[in-house]
This record gives structure tokens, sequence and C-alpha cells, in this order.
């Protein structure tokens, strides 16, 4: 269904005010180790009247990329990709802000990031947030006071090479061995999306990017203990670009998504690992129509914690 036109921005007015608090708050995050996730599903949301009310929420430049986007598929996804965004972070506030009044800017890496005025006193809520796209979902990792990284990837994501051929490209020599020694090719499938679905979190959390730290410049490991590793690759020791800016003061949460995607989430964490290991990072993920319907699926057979 093609995405509606731009309509003209619809006043504040009580109507809206009373929609915007019909957004139901979350529970608050409870400390820099908590995440919450929240997603749709575009495939499921094709009432003309739902989507012409979220494009409302865009600015007009969002508008005018969604409508810039080829086809209307793509169109709606990019509309549905602000909305959420939108809608979620206004939760965050209690509804406080209006979701229509963000402002975002970019990092030099093109991160998004809020704007927040130097003399707004909603600077008062530390928020942080991501966002990671699919052909069928869409979803929004929020944390409080810690920088986020979030992404999501179909579990049997078809490539035009083979696991090993991208490995090589895109990986360390150490995770091309990992791989290497799976001899079902399901498996080395599915260990290759999930090393690939952590290092993307990562470096979004990073705030760099793929541009701006490559895959191959650091290794993942999975310990024992459930905790994950990370190390510079030797080539990123020895030439121009050092790789300072990898560092291992950061959380994950690996899980699989309704039996369909794996979602890797990544926080910065400075507080120190005790003798007892690594405190899992605290993880819920609601499925959303946002204005509509709210359902909490964490603890339930669409969330399988893998990590």
């Amino acid at each position: 269904m093609p995405v509606p036109p731009p309509q003209p921005p619809r006043a504040p007015g009580v109507a809206g005010a009373r929609l915007f608090a019909s957004l139901p708050p979350p529970p608050p995050l409870q400390s820099r180790r908590e995440v919450h996730v929240w997603y749709v599903c575009p495939d499921e949301l094709n009432d003309h009247s739902q989507l012409d009310m979220y494009m409302e929420l865009l600015s007009p430049a969002e508008r005018k990329n969604a409508l810039s986007m080829n086809g209307p598929r793509l169109q709606k996804d990019a509309m549905l990709s602000r909305a959420l965004l939108r809608t979620t972070l206004s939760r965050y506030t209690d509804s406080k802000i209006d979701p229509r009044s963000f402002e975002f800017k970019k990092n030099k890496f093109g991160k998004p990031e809020i704007l927040w005025r130097p003399d707004d006193s909603n600077m008062d809520w530390p928020l942080h947030f991501n966002i990671s796209h699919t052909s069928s979902l869409i979803a929004c990792g929020i944390a409080m006071d810690a920088p986020i990284g979030i992404d999501v990837e179909e579990k049997k994501r078809k490539t035009t090479k083979s696991i090993l051929s991208l490995a090589r490209r895109y990986f360390t020599p150490s995770e091309v061995d990992f791989l290497a020694k799976i001899a079902d090719s399901d498996a080395q499938q599915k260990e290759f999306i999930k090393l690939w679905t952590l290092k993307e979190a990562y470096v979004k959390a990073l705030g760099r990017g793929f541009s701006g730290a490559p895959f191959n410049r650091f290794s993942i490991q999975l310990k024992t203990d459930s905790r994950i590793q990370i190390t510079k690759a030797p080539k990123a020791c020895n030439d121009s670009d050092s790789g300072d800016y990898l560092s291992e003061n950061w959380r994950f949460t690996l899980a699989e998504l309704n039996s369909y995607y794996y979602m890797a989430v990544c926080i910065e964490d400075n507080s120190r690992v005790s003798e007892n290991g690594s405190v899992p990072l605290g993880l819920k993920v609601w499925k959303t129509v946002p204005f509509i319907k709210d359902t909490l699926v964490s603890g339930t057979d669409a969330v399988k914690l893998i990590i």
C-alpha cells in the first residue's frame, strides 16, 4: 500500500494531546545496564488512516526523505522507522514531549542523536537510542545515559557469496578460522550471522558505524562464561589507524526474536567486572503498533536469550 502523501502539520490541540498521552509509559529503565527494545512489523500495518497518522509525526525533512525512497514499500518502511523512534522516545518522557517535537543531529560518522537545546529543560532525560531494519521488522533500542547499538538480522539471510568468502573479506583471521572449523553449512551460516550482528551492534554503539570501525579491525569471541571478549586485530595494532577507539567497556546481549531473527544489543558499561563475572544486560522487548497496541514479549517464546 503506498504511503499517504504528507498532510499539513496538525495543531497540537486537545485531540492531539490526548492521542500522545495514550502512549502508555514503559517501566522505568532501572540502570545503565538495562535496555528496552520496541519493534514494529511493517507488513502488519496497512490501515490507511494509521499510516496517515504516523506520517503526520514526521518533520518536513523526514517526510521528504521517506517519499524520496524507491517504491511504496521502502517509503513506508522509512516513514515507520521515524514514527517508531518518535513515539518510543516520547514514552520515556511520560509523554511530556510531543513525538513531533523531537529534533535530531548526527555525529561525524552519521549516527543520529537527540538534539537538546542548551536552555532546554528536557535535557533531564539522558536518552540514547538506535534503530535497526530488516526487510520485515524495524526495531528501536533505548538506553538511559549510555550509548547503545542494536542490530537485527534474519537468521536465514541469503548471501550471493559463500560464508567463508564473506568472512575472509570482512572478518579477522581468527574469526575466519572459527567459522572454517564448522562443517555443517547451516550451522556455519548461523554463527556468521551471530558474529555479524554482534559486530554491527558494537560499531553502532561506538557511534562510528562500519565505515568508522571496519569489522576486520577487531575480533569478537563468546567466552565460556557467556561474556563477549573484544580484541584488536593485529593489523589494527600496526597500521596508522591504531584503533584506539576500540575498547572492552561494553556489555552485550544476543537473542533470537520470533524464531526468525538474531538481535544483538550493545551498551557502554564503565563498571568493573566482579569476581563472579559479568552481570547480564537487562533486556525488555515489546512489539508495538503505536497508539494502538503494545505487547510485552520478553519472557515468552518470542525472545530466546543466547547470551
